[in-house]
């Protein structure tokens, strides 16, 4: 079975189209049809249901894309372990990022990399945190950072660094007035809240309870970004990590507070297959990272940290 085989039908599958594939692979759309239905024939079975528009998988097509893509893709990372040797310099790395770290950190992070290995090509992807998962476990990422993270049989995780979390507030909310407060203050307050059945939804609520600072929760967000703006114009209060809101204090859009009886912070982690070993490339990386945890985001222009507010 040839790999270019393989490769046409997981293009097939992911364009969800002969002709796309087939001019992804400089074939003609027959050719592209032929091969995939050798695929079948040698196999003894429907890999696609053709009867319906666009087509779909069979539950054999399904199994057999999921296996055909990872030999694909393990195959052209040896092809290139192999070509580029002796030059590590040469070589991929694509780090998947929650949005709040990608946009405050990670980018830093990735710039600073990409001037010390000029010749590596280095892909930053900012995706949910469950999608982080799903991509490094799927192996299309080499690296995801999330928050809260958690060891599975198919993930591994390297601690990285804590975010302290801190009130964050309208700079004319009464709260702005204090240096640090009780996390009881916010009781009884507007709350913008991180989306249920985020890990750091549930650590707050785990908090708040235990603080007996009963909140009104008026909005829910899955991204920080999002939750800044909506406290920017006096939505309500939250608590979010410090580092993810240093530039909007700086400008004075935002105002924090310290909360005096509570060392709540968000732990960061770095995920990676428990099954592969990390190349030399990602082993810098994670050195960089761990090296530098506290490489603060304004240390570079911030147009470096520029990301279409309808993709967080």
């Amino acid at each position: 079975m040839h790999i270019r085989s393989l490769k046409i039908f997981c293009d097939v599958v992911q364009r969800r189209s002969f002709s796309r594939a087939a001019d992804d692979n400089n074939i003609s759309q027959s050719s592209c049809s032929h091969v995939v239905q050798a695929l079948e024939e040698r196999l003894g079975v429907q890999l696609l249901d053709r009867s319906k528009r666009p087509f779909e998988l069979t539950p054999e097509g399904q199994r057999y894309y999921d296996g055909c893509r990872q030999i694909v893709k393990r195959y052209f990372e040896l092809e290139e372990e192999v070509r580029t040797l002796h030059d590590v310099e040469a070589r991929s790395l694509v780090v998947a990022s929650i949005y709040s770290v990608g946009l405050h950190h990670m980018s830093a992070f990735m710039q600073r990399f990409s001037a010390e290995h000029p010749r590596a090509s280095v892909r930053l992807e900012y995706l949910h945190p469950a999608r982080v998962c799903e991509v490094v476990e799927g192996g299309d990422a080499d690296l995801g950072i999330v928050s809260y993270p958690k060891e599975t049989d198919a993930l591994s995780v390297i601690a990285w660094r804590n975010e302290p979390l801190v009130i964050v507030c309208h700079p004319g909310h009464r709260l702005a007035r204090e240096t640090s407060v009780h996390l009881k203050a916010v009781a009884g307050e507007s709350f913008v809240a991180f989306e249920e059945g985020l890990a750091i939804r549930e650590a707050l609520d785990r908090a708040l309870v235990r603080a007996h600072a009963e909140v009104n929760v008026t909005l829910e967000f899955d991204n920080i970004e999002t939750m800044k703006r909506a406290i920017e114009i006096d939505a309500g209060v939250s608590i979010l990590p410090e580092p993810s809101v240093r530039r909007e204090i700086a400008l004075g859009s935002l105002a924090k507070v310290a909360i005096a009886d509570n060392d709540l912070v968000r732990p960061l982690g770095i995920l990676h297959r428990r099954d592969r070993r990390l190349s030399e490339l990602a082993v810098q990386f994670v050195g960089l990272l761990k090296t530098h945890g506290d490489f603060a985001a304004d240390a570079v222009p911030s147009s470096a940290f520029q990301l279409d507010e309808a993709t967080t």
